[in-house]
């Protein structure tokens, strides 16, 4: 799917922080697990652990699934579930961008986008609205648009 992607790429010190979350959590930044961070910083889109073995050689499928839940239970990585059963990665928000997903309900393919700052700013109130209302705090939020991709609608 090609979506327009003006996500800003990972921290400069993206590194120290997951060796540092990792330790936090009582566990080493490896080799494969800093691996895995980089074919994720390097890329524009969450991928799929398919994807992310297809991206760089030796790293044993069973390690690949251990290390990225713990990358995810350490705060490095964050899970984007599409309409298919492949999960995809990508790297923290606080790492990267604030940013939302276009996720294709025909082919899965899922992309990035960085809303503009005044509709960003109209979703936070209508959010913060929208909790007040249930006597909910908001933290954080997740903007998902379900969809047909360019690829798909053209296949049509």
């Amino acid at each position: 799917m090609s979506a327009p992607r003006s996500v800003a790429r990972s921290a400069p010190n993206v590194h120290t922080t997951a060796a540092e979350r990792l330790r936090r959590d009582g566990q080493r930044y490896t080799a494969s697990r800093r691996s895995l961070v980089e074919i994720l910083e390097a890329t524009d889109r969450p991928l799929t652990i398919p994807e992310l073995l297809a991206e760089r050689a030796g790293i044993p499928q069973s390690s690949a699934y251990r290390n990225l839940a713990l990358l995810e239970r350490a705060g490095v990585v964050d899970r984007v579930v599409a309409t298919d059963e492949f999960a995809r990665y990508e790297l923290a928000e606080d790492l990267t961008e604030h940013h939302h997903h276009m996720i294709c309900a025909r082919c899965s393919a899922v992309s990035d986008f960085v809303m503009a700052p005044r509709a960003e700013r109209r979703l936070d109130e209508a959010a913060e609205a929208t909790a007040a209302e249930a006597g909910f705090q908001v933290t954080s939020h997740r903007f998902d648009l379900i969809g047909h991709c360019r690829d798909c609608v053209a296949a049509a």
